[in-house]
């Protein structure tokens, strides 16, 4: 088998990181052992450095003496990679102080945070069903322990039984899928399943396992009526661990989804497609009107993320079963949406965790006259917000006009409602999201209300993730004319 070692530097090196963080963690004692943290944030810039030098040239690794890619770095894999890398950085700059003044197992928890990472760099460059099914279990298993790291906690308990028992179930729809998926066509490589006699004509098992495959996905990424787990994990895990799950676990789950759906069951997409729409529809309606009624922070952003990745979805309802601009635009405008969404996600999670961390309580009300309290926070919450919301001039409002151009793009009776969905959820969104922004401006600070001390790591992470989500909302291009050139094939 040939290995192209260059290729997957940037997994070594998360690889080498992760190692040495557990070396440290056992030599060092007491105070030191806080080091674990810039030691994992050399490591994740030293990856993402030899990622960004691999921009433009598409390399191949682990080729099989029948001439087939197993692991293909491309522009669609490396766009993935840089945004799970930044949001690596991003959790761990929310991270220092929150694990440092709770003593929550440091070092065990970057060892699972780089190895849960590993597995989401794997995953959008993965060809073969069974390195994209090993990718996707390290991105979750880490995050079954990471959620119940305050073993004390009940809700922290809680959270991690039922992430562990929803991750379970999800395997399994997933395998039993996959190995229908394989009995079919004979083979684990996705462009091989994509070229299957028997997907010219398939039989109802096959589209039940594709149907499998697609559920198991649909658990990972939140969608409803998989989502139902998301909230109280997000609630009861450590603030950094939901900013994680929330994001680069929920981008992880999508990369695999575009590699399975546009890859290897793109000829099928006529019988997955409208499906996949009307899940989008029920995703973004549901998170949006559940979240008009928390009361909780965590709880409100879990609910979001729902919404969040309905609105991802409908590029998906809107495939087509032949290769073309719609299917390109499609890829295209989830790619874009998931860089967004992890700007504006994660730092409105650092923020919250800037405000709860030292009150412990996750009240939407402990945001009340953040204004008054700490009004370079409350401004950079408002931005998140707004994004979130999709207003200009954020990168928000781009990632969701390209979703909506990619439905419309369709020209389907079909597309033209998602994207009357979108607009209308939008709307909904608005509610909810500027009753944050009202509370932190025209609202008096709790008489209980404690000064803010977030800490030089996160107010740093926030800042710059505040400056992301302007620049890019008014130069969307920066991202737009540099994301994928929309064709995910494997190169052969």
């Amino acid at each position: 088998m040939q290995i192209d070692y260059l290729a997957i530097a940037p997994e070594i090196t998360l690889v080498v990181t992760a190692l040495l963080v557990v070396a440290a963690d056992l030599v060092l004692r007491g105070d030191y052992k806080q080091l674990a943290n810039p030691l994992s944030t050399i490591g994740a810039v030293v990856a993402l450095g030899f990622t960004l030098s691999l921009w433009g040239d598409d390399r191949t690794s682990f080729i099989t003496p029948d001439g087939d890619v197993l692991y293909a770095v491309t522009d669609f894999a490396i766009v993935f990679k840089v945004v799970f890398l930044v949001s690596l950085l991003a959790v761990l700059g929310v991270s220092w102080r929150y694990f440092a003044e709770g003593r929550y197992f440091q070092g065990e928890y970057y060892f699972l945070l780089l190895v849960s990472f590993i597995g989401m760099v794997i995953m959008p460059s993965a060809r073969d069903m069974l390195t994209l099914f090993v990718a996707l279990e390290t991105v979750s298993i880490p995050g079954f322990i990471m959620a119940g790291m305050r073993k004390r906690d009940l809700y922290s308990s809680e959270a991690a039984i039922k992430f562990f028992l929803i991750g379970v179930l999800s395997v399994a729809l997933m395998l039993f899928g996959l190995s229908l998926v394989y009995g079919f066509t004979g083979t684990t490589v996705l462009t091989d399943i994509a070229a299957a006699d028997v997907m010219a004509d398939p039989p109802a098992l096959m589209l039940a396992a594709v149907l499998l495959v697609i559920v198991g996905f649909g658990f990972k990424v939140s969608a409803v009526p998989f989502h139902f787990w998301a909230p109280d994990t997000y609630a009861g895990a450590p603030m950094p661990v939901a900013a994680m799950l929330a994001v680069a676990s929920k981008a992880a789950g999508f990369a695999g989804l575009i590699s399975v759906t546009f890859i290897a069951f793109q000829p099928l997409a006529d019988s997955w497609a409208p499906i996949m729409g009307v899940i989008a529809g029920l995703t973004m309606t549901l998170g949006n009107l559940i979240a008009l009624q928390q009361r909780d922070i965590v709880r409100l952003l879990a609910y979001s993320s729902v919404a969040q990745a309905g609105y991802m979805l409908v590029p998906f309802g809107i495939a087509e079963a032949t290769a073309g601009p719609v299917n390109d635009q499609a890829v295209q405008s989830v790619v874009f949406y998931l860089a967004a969404y992890a700007l504006m996600n994660i730092g409105a999670f650092g923020v919250a965790i800037a405000v709860n961390r030292r009150s412990g309580d996750r009240a939407i009300s402990d945001f009340a006259g953040l204004g008054a309290r700490s009004p370079l926070m409350a401004m950079a919450m408002t931005v998140f917000l707004l994004s979130l919301a999709g207003i200009p001039p954020t990168v928000g409002f781009w990632a969701k006009f390209s979703v909506i151009q990619s439905a419309v793009g369709a020209a389907t009776v079909f597309g033209y409602v998602l994207a009357s969905l979108i607009v209308f959820n939008s709307v909904i969104a608005m509610f909810y999201y500027l009753r944050v922004a009202g509370l932190m401006w025209l609202s008096e600070p709790k008489e209980s209300a404690v000064a803010l001390r977030p800490g030089l790591q996160l107010s740093f992470v926030v800042a710059g993730l505040t400056v992301l989500t302007i620049i890019l909302g008014i130069v969307p291009g920066l991202i737009t004319d540099n994301t994928v050139e929309t064709q995910v094939v494997a190169t052969q």
